[in-house]
């Protein structure tokens, strides 16, 4: 008797599989080896099976012995689980010059200012192409980058470092959470890796209760004490008491995490539609569940206006929702709803601790100061309408959007806008065009401007085209050379001119286009071209912040009519204070 075909619409990622080259007989084989081979293929569905997951979003990745699998300090979006061979990860942070950064020159913005005095008549010339001073080696497989150390004995020598066993997963924390990695990976030995893409891993975990259950376990051990720790309302707390919240905790994840994409898409799109397409996270009007923690992403806070919303405020990482309901319950016994709705803007991570151990942990031990706020916030709820305090745990003086109006608010979350810690903006009615800024960006930066003088508008503010050194830098993931990096003395994302080989991801991966790809010359003003396809090599060029010279961002200090100012619009009081100005 013949099956019946029963007929799905697959995942649209399959579209693009990881490694279209990964055979059946290599999918038959990751079954048959744990964690795979003890995971239920019936609880999966059919439209997202177990063997299309590992054919779709997994590759099998070969390694050599010193080959650097995963760098601290780089974003990554993929885990990996160790196969055959031998690879271990560094428990000592490695020297910077060791694994590629850039040391710190104490002499170096002396030395930028003397290269900016003897400029080249040239735009982008380069003296160097290639760092000539890194003991990182790389080596290229077609379209694919490896970095390799020159000296792996010596490392293991130096620095302490721990064997990763067959079946183990690494790098699955960062990738899930779109943060730094935390420690380097290297084989010593010739080895095997299944790397699996987050979305792969995400699905694993939902449908894998054991494989969840594990690294949420990790995640507990090993960051979400440190998290909680580092946050007021928790900073009380001892041991044990934290220790609790940590068990209690759950993680969700709302939205897309390649945001970037459908962001474009929804542009062209009105604000009810805009708005009806973000993932609801709380909605207004429901009895709250839980504590809510922004862990890593963007979330819009609105209250419905009629058969519309409209936009309260934004909460970014490490700022609450629920808190003042939660509170209001604890003091008066009375339930309370919620007053807003929390919707996922492009990719959210969240914490849900328990409303039990908010009442018996945090409320209880709230200094004096904390607690008057919030019954300030709460007592007029009866009679008054919401209030517009977004609450920040992360920072103890926290940001308030009541200053700006609300059409003010609904365009920087749609725009995407509140990602940026140093956002370019012009006021247009203070700007004379006369180009100051741009004539001194470009003398700062190789007779070739890192920015563009136009952008989108709102009011008489426009927002320029220049790198707003994002607090999710989505252009990181994805660099072959870790490049592109966020400099942890400035905080500013910066590309290493150097490590750059001209590829393009981080230019195609930028939601602003903030990022462009430029050819470069020799001392003669003459194309330096590729040796081998002959075609001009490029370099991803974008706005530094002016790290290397002293004083800050050049634009802003040309302008002679205080029409241009760098705002972290992730605060947006700093926006409504200077537009007031």
């Amino acid at each position: 008797m013949l099956r019946k075909e029963v007929q799905v619409e697959r995942p649209s990622r399959w579209d693009v599989p990881l490694d279209d080259q990964l055979t059946s007989a290599l999918v038959d084989r990751m079954l048959q080896i744990p964690p795979f081979s003890r995971m239920d293929a019936d609880r999966f569905p059919a439209s997202c099976p177990l063997r299309g997951i590992l054919q779709n979003d997994t590759r099998i990745v070969s390694c050599k012995p010193g080959d650097l699998i995963v760098r601290e300090g780089d974003y990554g979006n993929s885990a990996f689980m160790l196969i055959t061979g031998t690879v271990v990860v560094t428990l000592d942070p490695l020297p910077a010059e060791l694994i590629g950064r850039p040391k710190q020159q104490r002499w170096r913005k002396f030395i930028k200012l003397l290269r900016h005095l003897r400029r080249p008549r040239f735009a982008e010339v380069r003296q160097a192409i290639h760092d000539a001073t890194t003991r990182l080696g790389q080596r290229h497989n077609g379209a694919q980058t490896q970095l390799f150390l020159q000296d792996v004995p010596g490392i293991l020598n130096r620095h302490r470092t721990l064997q990763i066993r067959p079946g183990e997963f690494f790098g699955e924390i960062a990738a899930l959470a779109r943060t730094q990695r935390t420690a380097s990976v290297i084989a010593t030995h010739p080895a095997q890796l299944l790397e699996i893409r987050w979305q792969g891993l995400r699905d694993l975990m939902k449908y894998a209760p054991k494989l969840r259950q594990h690294i949420e376990e990790l995640y507990r051990q090993n960051s979400l004490s440190t998290h909680l720790r580092q946050t007021p309302l928790f900073a009380q707390l001892d041991k044990a008491q934290l220790k609790r919240v940590c068990e209690a905790t759950q993680f969700e994840t709302f939205g897309n995490f390649e945001w970037n994409q459908p962001y474009q898409k929804l542009q062209q799109a009105s604000i009810n539609e805009r708005i009806a397409a973000e993932p609801m996270i709380a909605e207004e009007g429901n009895t709250p569940n839980g504590l809510i923690l922004i862990r890593n992403g963007f979330a819009r806070r609105s209250e419905a206006c009629g058969v519309s919303h409209r936009t309260v405020s934004y909460l970014g990482k490490g700022q609450a929702f629920g808190l003042e309901e939660l509170y209001h319950q604890w003091k008066t016994g009375e339930a309370a709803s919620l007053r807003h709705s929390l919707r996922a803007v492009g990719y959210v991570d969240v914490l849900r601790i328990p409303t039990d151990l908010v009442e018996q942990l945090v409320f209880q031990r709230m200094p004096a100061a904390e607690r008057t706020k919030l019954e300030k916030a709460t007592e007029n709820w009866q009679r008054a309408p919401a209030n517009n305090i977004a609450t920040s745990v992360a920072k103890p003086h926290q940001a308030s959007c009541a200053e700006l109006p609300t059409s003010m608010l609904e365009f920087i979350v749609d725009q995407r806008l509140m990602n940026g810690t140093q956002t370019m903006v012009i006021h247009l009615d203070r700007c004379t065009r006369c180009d100051d800024c741009v004539r001194a960006c470009s003398d700062a930066h190789d007779n070739n401007p890192r920015f563009v003088r136009d952008g989108v508008v709102f009011n008489r503010q426009m927002f320029a085209s220049a790198c707003m050194h994002c607090t999710d830098p989505v252009c990181m993931i994805g660099c072959p050379t870790g490049a592109i990096a966020r400099d942890e003395s400035s905080g500013a994302i910066v590309i290493q001119d150097l490590t750059c080989i001209g590829c393009s991801t981080c230019a195609n991966s930028c939601p602003y286009q903030a990022i462009r790809m430029v050819p470069i010359r020799d001392g003669k003003g003459q194309l330096i071209v590729d040796e081998q396809v002959q075609s001009p090599l490029l370099k991803a060029t974008k706005c530094d912040l002016c790290n290397d010279l002293l004083g800050g961002p050049v634009c802003q200090r040309a302008c002679p009519h205080d029409a241009l100012a760098r705002i972290d619009l992730t605060k947006p009081d700093e926006l409504a204070q200077w537009i007031a100005r």
